[in-house]
């Protein structure tokens, strides 16, 4: 039985569609094409370790699986749980009718609890686009893609809530987030300010005058003087986020892996502070598996 799931690939901000596409048939081969990487071609172990500790069962047969478009390089472990999905599936273990509804992204631990993701935001933006109904991923990841609106997000612990959500049961909420609120409710909100640095008139009046005339700065003296603790409040006398502004950045953050479960939208100027000692591909972004380096990470 040939089915079909959805995934998503991450190439620089941007996302695009992997269909993964699995053939369960008579024979006892696994065939996994499409150009993947170490981290896909090891998912077999992580899925069937996680079906069988949740009471599901590998299949003892021929399993074909290709991810398309087979030119791309699938990169990374969040392919996890649209193949283990197809798995099920085409073997017959669960219900497939769901399944071209919705784009699944997720790492499987050994006992099936699903591990958060990089570039989420992109994925989201990217299945709205593309015109699927929802996202199924970690619960973890849910607040940050839920600020694409019109996109159903749902957040799961393990695959035994996403296996009940495919076979018709209410096992997953909808996450939910009012983006416009949010951001309005959080632009002006940091725990920093410059008005908290006492003295430093001098120190002070050249921050101003670099941050008015968009100009760099270079701040020298010896340790403790003060000079990381006057650079993190440079963002609080530059103009708030736009909306747009707000989403071009989560968006960087998103796929650099920097934004934590609790937060759903960048909304205050970004600093960063890199080490003197910082490589040059840390620095400007690059690689073999091409990253956002910290200028791109930090820019406001």
């Amino acid at each position: 039985m040939l089915v079909k799931t959805f995934g998503s690939a991450v190439f620089g901000i941007d996302a695009t569609t992997i269909t993964m596409e699995v053939d369960v048939t008579t024979g006892i081969k696994f065939m996994l094409v499409g150009l993947p990487d170490s981290a896909v071609k090891e998912s077999q172990q992580r899925i069937e370790s996680a079906l069988r500790l949740n009471g599901y069962k590998w299949p003892k047969q021929k399993i074909i699986i290709n991810m398309a478009p087979a030119d791309i390089r699938k990169e990374g472990s969040a392919y996890d749980l649209p193949l283990a999905a197809a798995v099920l599936a085409a073997s017959g273990q669960i219900d497939a009718s769901l399944l071209s509804k919705y784009v699944l992204m997720g790492e499987l631990s050994l006992d099936g609890t699903l591990q958060p993701l990089k570039g989420v935001l992109p994925i989201a933006i990217n299945a709205r686009k593309e015109g699927f109904e929802g996202f199924i991923l970690p619960r973890a990841n849910a607040r940050e893609a839920a600020v694409v609106d019109t996109l159903k997000v749902y957040g799961a612990e393990n695959i035994v809530e996403v296996i009940d959500f495919l076979n018709g049961k209410p096992a997953l909420e909808e996450t939910v987030i009012d983006t416009r609120a949010e951001f309005y409710a959080q632009v002006t909100n940091n725990p920093l300010d410059f008005s908290d640095v006492k003295g430093q008139e001098n120190v002070k009046r050249a921050l101003e005058i670099a941050a008015a005339g968009s100009h760099n700065i270079i701040l020298v003296g010896p340790p403790g003087s003060g000079k990381t603790m006057l650079a993190k409040r440079i963002p609080t006398i530059l103009p708030p986020f736009s909306l747009k502004e707000a989403l071009e950045t989560t968006k960087i953050h998103s796929v650099a892996g920097k934004i934590d479960k609790e937060t759903s939208l960048m909304t205050r100027r970004p600093f960063r502070s890199p080490h003197h000692t910082i490589s040059d591909v840390a620095l400007v972004g690059g690689g073999n598996y091409p990253q956002p380096g910290e200028i791109t990470i930090g820019y406001i």
